[in-house]
């Protein structure tokens, strides 16, 4: 069974960065695709960035040019470094399979920006 371990989250003042990681417990990021997601308080989870098994990157347009998505398949490792962040940042991030979600999500790791 594949479980998802996120890491890296904190309390982060405006305009600051954060790195985020993702470990999975089996080899499913060589020929997954991989998306980080969040959840705000109160809204449903949204799709942040997404990272195909090649190495190609999306990402949402409220985070774009400030995020990056990378993937280490070695380490079973998809990471997400967040610059210039702002309040409306603040949630839970989640990583997962993309376009369809294969694995149990995991605990997630807590962002929040403070002004």
């Amino acid at each position: 069974q594949v479980q998802l371990v996120e890491s890296g989250g904190g309390l982060v003042q405006v305009g600051g960065s954060r790195r985020l990681s993702c470990a999975a417990s089996g080899s499913i990021f060589r020929v997954n695709d991989m998306a980080w997601y969040r959840q705000a308080p109160g809204m449903q989870r949204e799709l942040v960035a997404t990272i195909t098994s090649g190495g190609s990157t999306n990402y949402a347009d409220s985070v774009k040019g400030r995020f990056t998505i990378s993937r280490d398949n070695a380490k079973n490792t998809v990471f997400l470094q967040m610059n210039s962040l702002k309040p409306e940042d603040t949630a839970v991030y989640y990583c997962n399979t993309y376009p369809y979600v294969l694995y149990a999500w995991g605990r997630g790791t807590l962002v929040t920006v403070s002004s």
